[in-house]
């Protein structure tokens, strides 16, 4: 069953109507074609109507398709191979989190990223793609390695936050995430991350420290989820598109704040319309990167990661 947004519903109708003609046109055998070709010409019109002016709130629902590529898929459609990699060698395999080395445009590079599940079951074994401390100090492990290897190390983040259970603060939540940062802020090979879909608070943040941090089109980063953000300030949900706009959690309000390195655009509709095309735009982003930073002098691309965060959120009184 295809999921339609509120805001699509006049695409839906469109459809439905253009699906209309042409059942009538194959049973009765009369020429409708101009008449499918007018609708058509709407649904485009109205489509990109839609989608060039999209509000934060619809653009973090975009973000949480179901149907919307998740780290895996990216990593099947970008590589030529990919070996994943298990553990933190300490407590066990976070399956919220994966990594391991994989091949793009002939060159060797270490991925990391939160996987979702597409179903229930799926979703429980990956944890809704909520990370525990073992799954941060298994990225933070694979980083370590590929920097022993002098290999790049990308990651691609998606997660709706930290799991907040009572283990996962017991086990060490916020050291964890604590430790990445500042262990990535040091790293000795390029770092370039992407927020690929929901990037939420310190969950987010644990894998996002880089030279490059980038956001597709349709995802969103904030220190906050709308709903929470809405029932913490007003004792309900229900303020959760106003949340959401206050936040500016959107990719160009992120991009305008200087809090990115920059917005990959997505297919119309979301990335989960055309899956093969985004990874294609991704990886010709990614090789266009990895090239400009490879060819960086390692003292210059360090100085300059700790210089960028250190400045965010800066004031200068006059």
């Amino acid at each position: 069953m295809k999921i339609t947004f509120d805001f699509e519903k006049p695409l839906a109708d469109l459809q439905q109507q253009i699906d209309k003609v042409q059942q009538v046109e194959e049973k009765t055998k009369v020429d409708m074609s101009a008449t499918v070709n007018e609708l058509q010409e709407k649904f485009e019109t109205t489509k990109n109507q839609i989608y060039s002016n999209l509000t934060g709130w619809q653009r973090v629902q975009i973000s949480r398709h179901p149907e919307r590529p998740y780290t895996l898929q990216y990593l099947e459609l970008m590589c030529d191979d990919f070996i994943e990699l298990h553990g933190d060698r300490t407590v066990g395999d976070d399956k919220a989190i994966i990594g391991g080395f994989g091949s793009i445009g002939g060159q060797t590079a270490m991925f990391i990223g939160h996987q979702k599940g597409r179903n229930t079951k799926e979703r429980q074994y990956r944890n809704f793609g909520m990370a525990n401390p073992e799954g941060y100090r298994k990225g933070l492990r694979l980083m370590k390695l590929a920097e022993k290897f002098n290999k790049p190390i990308i990651t691609l983040i998606d997660t709706p936050g930290a799991f907040p259970g009572l283990e996962a603060e017991e086990r060490g939540q916020g050291e964890a995430i604590a430790r990445n940062l500042l262990e990535m802020a040091v790293l000795r090979v390029p770092v370039i991350c992407v927020i690929i879909g929901e990037g939420a608070s310190g969950g987010a943040l644990g894998l996002a420290i880089g030279d490059r941090v980038f956001m597709l089109e349709n995802s969103w980063y904030s220190v906050i989820s709308p709903e929470n953000c809405s029932t913490i300030l007003w004792k309900t949900w229900e303020n959760k598109e106003k949340a959401a706009e206050v936040l500016k959690l959107s990719s160009t309000e992120m991009y305008k704040n200087k809090l990115i390195d920059g917005v990959i655009k997505e297919p119309i509709g979301g990335a989960h319309q055309d899956p093969v095309a985004m990874a294609a735009m991704l990886k010709k982003h990614l090789l266009k990167d990895l090239k400009e930073l490879k060819a960086r002098n390692v003292d210059e691309l360090v100085t300059e990661r700790i210089d960028k965060f250190c400045s965010m959120g800066v004031v200068v009184e006059g």
